[in-house]
């Protein structure tokens, strides 16, 4: 395997992690909460804004890894990544730390994916 091909399906890996993430978040909010607290228009309000973030991103990357566009994948990828880095410091910010350091994880994998691709 050559090292486009690991980076695109390592990316490929993350984008449906977040795309699926933000389907079953905007199905189950409850997810989101920690167990004491309750599900309001709050939590709904943030569960459909992530996915509203996700899924496209998620889509768009998935697209773009497949039929290989390399031209336009580096700037999806500094923008997941950055999205990934948002979510880290909402994740942190909730004292959600498994989500916090998953994301920090994920944006590492977009971030440095787009620095590889865009010395090529």
């Amino acid at each position: 395997m050559d090292a486009y091909t690991g980076i695109a399906l390592a990316n490929a890996a993350v984008a449906l992690v977040s795309g699926i993430s933000s389907v079953v978040g905007m199905a189950r909010p409850a997810l989101a909460v920690p167990d004491e607290g309750q599900i309001n228009a709050g939590t709904m309000f943030f569960a459909y804004a992530y996915g509203a973030r996700a899924v496209p991103l998620s889509i768009v990357m998935l697209i773009l890894l497949a039929v290989g566009a390399r031209s336009g994948l580096a700037p999806i990828l500094v923008v997941a990544g950055l999205a990934q880095i948002g979510d880290a410091v909402i994740g942190a910010g909730r004292r959600n730390w498994p989500m916090a350091v998953s994301c920090v994880g994920l944006a590492a994998v977009h971030l440095l994916s787009a620095w590889w691709v865009a010395g090529q």
